[in-house]
């Protein structure tokens, strides 16, 4: 019989092979989901099977469909690389198998927890005594946050939302940017605030909320608020300007809430920092580690400067769950989960291995590639550059002088031909009613070498759909 513990082994092979591989391939291109399915699709196993085989298996079945997100030349979504110190740490953690519930049922998960989200505030420039929960991405993190939001405002009006629920709950008002991201909308639908029941506050052309727009809202009701705004829109990668609308949602008794998915991780450069004036002043904060801090997917973190709001929207207490003592810190009371995975092991060892600086270079050097591309983009003969890289996020369209709908069939035909080609992953995405190719740089393995071997990929691709008119 084959030793339990030798897929492991085999596991770690291919896993190392896949990766070098992926880093020098000059191609990535993609099975169709209709390829993958047949070969994973088969009658449910009667009996069980050998591991090692099974993994073999695995890796014969799923490689040809593997996205190479990892690559050097993905600018398709903003998605990290999956730095090899944050993957090993994190197979670590599953072969650990901890549940992170508390300190009692992982220790060392709490601990690694603790420290490394100390390091986070200090690295994102955010007050020291914020408290954070590890979830699994901005989505969630979005939801946590927004969920202390509606347990502060309510409780400012004497109501109690965890115990009673939102029957007879004073209303709660949301404002938002015209340009907001849509996971912040799933997390109004989900707290049972509503998707559609927001007050939408004007942008300018980047999607950045305009001030006065903003003061005018606030000013439109006096009761429980709360205001979204964000740090790196979508398509433009640009912030609101927090500087000035925070001190205007503080004095009218507000709760400001940031998106800052991937864009508040320009914080932590003294180059950048300028983007993201005053977004320590809000009151909580959502962004991810699999986005900037090349953490394996999925990590990310919900930030809320009031502990105790946090703690009253997020704790989870039953009587079989030891509690942690008065100088430990319970990891479950900041999440919605009680079973989960402890990824404080991969978030600690992502900043061992940057440091403040190499994370710092990393950010910055992500944004000079974009910066780089969008410039070579917009001197490509047809091609309009919609948005310049205000940060690590830049927009452009196809047929340069054609009518708007012409524009979008050129502009979706060429993305579809740079996927085809598979020198490089770049998608599509509308903005202000037109389809546009958006390029977003976000890996610590992209060099401005990779950002000039994509716009010759992007100008060759183009040049086939011309030809084909």
């Amino acid at each position: 019989m084959t030793d339990p513990f030798s897929p492991l082994a085999h596991a770690a092979r291919h896993a190392e092979a896949y990766r070098r591989r992926i880093a020098r391939a000059e191609t990535t291109p993609v099975d169709s989901y209709a390829q993958v399915l047949a070969r994973f699709a088969g009658p449910l196993p009667e009996s069980g099977g050998d591991g090692v085989a099974i993994i073999e298996e695995l890796v014969a079945a799923a490689e040809g469909g593997i996205r190479a997100t990892t690559a050097p030349r993905f600018f398709g979504w903003v998605i990290g690389s999956s730095h090899p110190t944050g993957v090993a740490a994190d197979w670590l953690t599953s072969a650990w198998g901890q549940n992170a519930a508390n300190v009692l049922a992982a220790p060392a998960a709490s601990v690694a927890e603790q420290v490394a989200i100390g390091w986070l505030l200090d690295l994102l420039g955010l007050p020291s005594s914020a408290s954070v929960g590890v979830v699994t991405g901005a989505t969630v993190a979005n939801f946590v946050c927004l969920a202390a939001a509606r347990s502060e405002v309510l409780r400012r009006v004497g109501w109690d939302v965890e115990s009673d629920g939102l029957f007879g709950a004073p209303e709660v008002r949301v404002l938002i940017g015209a340009d907001a991201h849509a996971t912040v909308f799933s997390g109004l639908k989900y707290l049972g605030l509503g998707a559609r029941r927001v007050r939408t506050v004007a942008t300018d052309d980047l999607g950045r909320i305009l001030p006065a727009d903003f003061e005018k809202a606030l000013g439109e009701y006096s009761g429980p608020t709360i205001a979204v705004a964000q740090s790196g829109q979508i398509c433009t990668g640009a912030h609101d300007p927090f500087a000035q609308i925070a001190p205007l949602a503080t004095a009218a008794g507000a709760w400001l809430h940031v998106d800052g998915a991937f864009g508040m991780w320009a914080n932590a450069s003294a180059e950048l920092s300028h983007l993201t004036a005053g977004i320590e002043l809000a009151d909580s904060w959502a962004t991810d580690g699999h986005k900037w801090l090349q953490t394996p997917y999925d990590c990310g973190f919900a930030i809320v400067r009031d502990g105790e709001a946090h703690r009253r929207a997020m704790a989870i207490s039953a009587s079989y769950l030891t509690p942690a003592s008065d100088t430990e810190r319970d990891p479950s009371t900041y999440v919605p989960e009680l079973s989960r995975r402890a990824r404080g092991f991969a978030v600690w060892a992502m900043i061992k291995q940057l440091g403040r600086e190499g994370i710092a270079a990393m950010v910055e050097q992500d944004v000079a590639v974009a910066r780089l591309m969008a410039a070579g983009m917009a001197k490509i003969e047809g091609v309009e550059l919609v948005c310049e890289a205000e940060l690590n996020q830049f927009m452009v369209r196809f047929g340069a002088g054609q009518s708007d709908e012409e524009g979008d069939r050129l502009t979706l035909a060429t993305v579809e031909q740079v996927q085809a080609d598979a020198a490089a992953f770049i998608g599509s995405s509308q903005w202000r009613g037109r389809w546009v190719m958006r390029v977003s740089v976000c890996s610590v393995a992209t060099t401005p070498e990779h950002g000039a071997m994509t716009v010759e990929a992007v100008r060759a691709a183009w040049e086939k759909v011309r030809i084909r008119g």
